[in-house]
This record gives structure tokens, sequence and C-alpha cells, in this order.
């Protein structure tokens, strides 16, 4: 009896919604443009909070070499990128990535995914309809874009390379010249162009994802595009290329206009014109964040609602989240739900507290999304005859099927395999990032015990991936497939997770408050009303290919 019971609950835990091609329309306007879709992710990406990080991150963390903490992180966020592409053609009708996570693995993995989203966009604050917003978005844009082109073309100009090459002396005749205490300048580290070495690198590519943070705004939104098949794989690709040139561009000029260790942390930009003499410019730098700002919150401001809206109308939510104003077919209710929560951790939290708990959240949102596409990979596909499902479904798994398949094509057992491989391996890559995140000196100088564990957890790495490699892939064609598998989503998952183990205790602690918020919402109220709970669920959604009478 309570083997049974057991067994009804972890069913509850993994029940995945049925997709059906037959729903009625969307409930919101289709009015944006691919225009609209890549001003909305370079508005939600390129926000005011650069503004305020490179400082810190310069100063503290990864000094000159800040462009490679920032190349770090777009590297990360665009193999987000081509997992929410995949993703965008796999299933149909869907565009949050809530969605597309309940349809293939289940319902906790989703409202984990929907949870760690909302706290993305914790800050949005706006309300607008959205076509207004779009065209205010665009605007606010441009002109952010052609401020942050002024510093670039500022910082090479009045930049001096020599200020990639500072040593201790340069630090100490500064402080002489400027007769400050030392409390005034931070810390200079070794010196040269990587002065806190390439642990101050990755450290500061956790904090500089925050600045890559909003782009999956443009999945969220797809929904009211005019033609979303199109609009989001070119969205995404191209807000994320102009960001990463913005960011790489600036973050040169800061630190070549001024030494790292000279840094304000607060306000950098305006402090660096100041140093080299061009203090009017200061007046250019705020108008651009005051452009920077509104266009975050102006793009924050579309999906979190959005999010919360979709949640609520499958019942993991309170279920009056879910009502649509008729007159803006906006979620109303959503969006003040969204004010509220932003202005209550606005009030608990200071800015750099915020960034690393979106930091994490985000990766780990953006982690369970890229296990989703490697495991969807190896699932059969559902359109096969009966005859061949229930023939697939009859095979065993030997030791030797692990590494020799007898099929050609992905069975049901063999889906399982790769479903329990990925488990274990993300398990094993968990730990292997929390050794390496505790004992990194020891890691550059090891000791044999250390080193033993580590070749201990690259081995049973290694021979997991070689099983999840030998096994059949689904052939179906789709517009787009994330190439390598399955090593490109292995190494997104253990750069994700790697960049989160960056982060301190505190942020982990905040981190598990929300997530323990979160959780108790879910068996309290979610598992309980899930319309997924009061339905059926004996058939599996197609997920594979696309019927033209879906799109």
């Amino acid at each position: 009896m309570a083997t049974r019971k057991v067994t009804e609950f972890g069913k509850k835990l993994i029940r995945r919604q049925k997709m059906d091609c037959s729903m009625e329309e969307t409930r919101f306007a289709h009015c944006l443009t691919t225009l609209d879709l890549i001003a909305l992710g370079v508005s939600s990406t390129l926000a005011a909070g650069f503004y305020v990080i490179s400082g810190g991150v310069a100063r503290d963390s990864a000094g000159s070499a800040i462009v490679l903490s920032f190349l770090t992180a777009a590297m990360a966020s665009f193999n987000a990128g081509l997992y929410y592409i995949e993703f965008e053609g796999r299933v149909p009708q869907t565009r949050y990535a809530y969605l597309y996570s309940y349809i293939t693995i289940g319902e906790i993995w989703a409202y984990i995914i929907g949870w760690n989203l909302i706290l993305s966009y914790v800050i949005a604050l706006l309300a607008f309809g959205v076509s207004e917003s779009a065209f205010v978005n665009k605007c606010f844009t441009v002109v952010n874009l052609f401020i942050l082109s002024f510093v670039i073309i500022s910082g090479f100009v009045k930049g001096d390379f020599k200020n990639w090459k500072m040593t201790q002396d340069d630090y100490f005749d500064t402080m002489a010249n400027f007769t400050v205490s030392d409390s005034s300048f931070g810390d200079v580290g070794a010196g040269g162009f990587t002065p806190f070495g390439f642990q101050g690198i990755l450290t500061g590519a956790a904090t500089c994802f925050y600045a890559f943070v909003g782009f999956d705004c443009i999945a969220t939104t797809g929904e009211e595009a005019k033609t979303p098949q199109r609009s989001i794989p070119i969205g995404i690709i191209v807000s994320l290329l102009i960001c990463f040139l913005a960011y790489f561009g600036v973050s040169a000029a800061l630190t070549l206009m001024i030494p790292y260790y000279m840094l304000n942390k607060e306000s950098p930009l305006p402090e660096a014109f100041i140093y080299i003499g061009w203090a009017p410019a200061r007046y250019i730098v705020a108008a651009g964040s005051l452009c920077a700002l509104s266009t975050s919150l102006l793009g924050s401001m579309s999906p979190m609602p959005r999010i919360i809206y979709a949640m609520a109308e499958d019942g993991l939510l309170f279920r009056f989240l879910s009502n649509v104003s008729k007159k803006t077919k906006t979620p109303v209710i959503a969006t003040i739900a969204s004010g509220v929560v932003s202005v209550v951790m606005a009030c608990l939290f200071d800015l750099k507290a915020l960034v690393d708990l979106m930091v994490i959240g985000t990766l780990l949102a953006y982690t369970l999304i890229t296990v989703c596409v490697l495991i969807l990979r190896y699932q059969p596909n559902q359109n096969t005859s009966e005859h061949n499902t229930s023939m697939e479904r009859d095979e065993q798994i030997t030791l030797k099927s692990l590494f020799f398949p007898n099929n050609e094509n992905p069975t049901a057992s063999s889906g399982r395999l790769v479903y329990y491989c990925v488990a274990i391996m993300c398990t094993l890559i968990t730990v292997h990032c929390i050794v390496l995140a505790l004992y990194t000196k020891r890691i550059v100088n090891p000791c044999p015990g250390l080193s033993a564990l580590r070749i201990v957890f690259i081995v049973l790495i290694g021979v997991v991936i070689a099983v999840v490699w030998r096994q059949p892939k689904n052939k179906v064609h789709l517009s787009f497939k994330v190439p390598l598998l399955p090593i490109l989503p292995i190494i997104s998952v253990f750069v994700n997770l790697y960049l989160m183990m960056q982060l301190d205790l505190a942020t982990w602690a905040r981190f598990g408050v929300w997530m323990l918020i979160g959780l108790l919402i879910y068996f309290l109220y979610g598992m309980w009303h899930s319309f997924d709970g009061k339905t059926s669920n004996d058939e599996e959604p197609t997920l594979l290919s696309r019927d033209p009478s879906c799109m």
C-alpha cells in the first residue's frame, strides 16, 4: 500500500502536459515583428546593470580581463540560446521554457524552471500594452546603442594600452600622485592584463552572466509575434551578438581609459570620463543609463507576467493570476503581482545580492533546458506504428546494449537509459564542480588524493558520456538541431554549474529560501490544482516533429 502511494506520488511529479494541436488561438495579440523581438531582446539584455557591475567586476574580480569574463558569459548564454531555438522547432505552439519542459520532462522540473525564470524577471514593474511598449522600447534601445558606441569610440581614442600592463610599481606611483589612502583603491592583484588569474576571470564571468540575462524573453513573448517560427531564432541570435559586441567594446574601453584598480564600483563610466578629462561626457553616459533602465523595465515587463500567467492557467500557481484584460490583452493581475514581488525584493536586498540571485536562478533554468534537449534527442519518435512501439517497449537493457544497442532507432528502453545516464552525469558534474570550487588553490598544486578523486570523476563521467553517445538518436527533421551531441550540452551543463559554484554562500542561502517558498507553493497548492492532475495522462504528447496543422 505504501509502495503504491509513493509510486503515485512520483508519477504526479513527472506527469507531462498534453500538447493539443487543436487548442484555441492565443488570447494575446499578434503584433510583434522580427525587429520588435530583436529590440526586445537587446533592451532586456543590454540593461542598466552593466553601468554598475562592470566597475565591481573589473576592480575586484577580473581586472582588465573583464573582456574575457564577458566572453565566457556570452558563450554560456549563446549555448543556452541554441537550446531555446531547437525547442521552438520541436514543440509546436509553445513559447515558454516552462511549457517546453512541462511537455517534455515533467511537471516538477517545469515548475522549477518557471519559478526561477520569475526570479530572473523580478524587476518588471511596468504594464503597457505590447504594441505601444514595443515602439517606445525600440526608441530607447537605439539611443542606448548610440551612447554605448560613443563610449567605445572614446575609450579607444583616449585610452592607453599601458593600463592593461599595470604593475605594483604603477599602483604605488598612482597612490603617491593622488595622495589618497590605500582604501581608495582596489586590490592590484598580480598586475598585468589578468591580475587575478584564471580564477578571477571565472568569478567575474559568474557576475557578468547577469548582463546577458533577458534574451529568453524573446521566446517567452514569441506567442505575440506575427511569424514566430522565423522571428524567434533570428531574434535570439542577433540580440545576443549585438549585446556581446557592446559589452566587450565598452568593458575594453573602460579599462583602457582608467586603471582597473581606480574604478568606482557604483559609477565606473562617469568616473572614467572625469579621469581622462572629458567630464561633460558623464552626462551623456547618465542619459544612456536612464535609457537602459527604461528599456530593461519595458523588456522585463513583458515576459515575467506571461510566465506567471502560463503557470497560473495550468493550476501550478493561483488561478486568479491568469486573468487577461479585455482592453489591453495583457495579464493585468500577474503584472501587478510582478510589481509587488519586485518591490519586496528591492527593499530586502542590495543590487549585488539581487544580481547574484538572478544569476544563480537563471543558470539553473538554462541547465535544465539543456538537459531537456539532450534527453529528447534520444527519445523514440512517437509517430511510429503501434507494432513497433510495443516491440520497443519489450526490449531489455543488457550490458552489451549499453555500448552496442540492437536498434538503429531510439526505443522506449534506450530513451529511459539515456534519462538515467543524464541524471547520473549531472550528479557527477555537480559534485565535481563543488570540489573544483572548494579546492581551487589545491588544483593548481594538487595533492595526490585530490588528483585521484578528480581522475575518478572524469573517468565516471566519460563512461556515462560513452553510453549516451552509443545510443541511437532520433532522426526526425527539425528546422534547427544543436550540434555535437552529447558533448556540447555536457560542456554547457558543466560551465553553467561551475559558474554557479563561483557565487558565495550567502547567495546560495538566499536562493535556498526562494526555492523553499516555491516548493511549498507547489506541494501545498500546485500539485493538487494542476490541470494535468485532473486529466488522464495515459497518452504521451507528440514531440519530435511539427504537424502543419499545429502551426
